[in-house]
């Protein structure tokens, strides 16, 4: 049980808790925009599904870099290299999941089950790209 709690410890630190309360934040933002758009403004549901994308993540990226990843980027040079990389590795995650899912659809597994694993796995990869890629600290 001790070995357990150390390596909870090592995992949900408090960069890791950050990620994930702003994430779901991230995600209400998605859904409830998207919901406003289409359904309360009669929006077209692609538009819709583009802009609540786009706000989404735009919130992860501004509570990533200031909250969670601690961006050291001063020089406008910096952070417009910063908001690239964050969208490059967005962008990346974006296509694992479409091929994740493309693959994973093929097999006899549930849909939905199928969905939340190549969810967890777009989660994990995207603070790793966030961390050690986007927002990179110097030193």
């Amino acid at each position: 049980m001790e070995k357990i709690k150390k390596v909870m410890e090592k995992i949900l630190t408090k960069e890791v808790i950050l990620y994930i309360v702003f994430g779901l934040l991230t995600t209400v933002i998605n859904l409830g925009s998207f919901y406003v758009f289409h359904n309360l403004w009669q929006w077209n549901e692609n538009l819709s599904n583009l802009i609540a994308i786009i706000l989404a993540v735009l919130v992860a990226y501004i509570t990533n870099k200031d909250l969670v990843f601690h961006s050291e980027a001063k020089t406008v040079k910096e952070k417009l290299q910063e908001f690239f990389k964050f969208i490059l590795g967005r962008a990346f995650t974006m296509i694992v999941e479409f091929l994740g899912g493309f693959l994973l659809f093929q097999v006899p597994i549930p849909e939905m089950i199928s969905k939340a694993f190549i969810t967890i796995v777009v989660i994990i990869l995207n603070f790793f790209i966030s961390k050690f890629f986007a927002f990179n600290k110097k030193g």
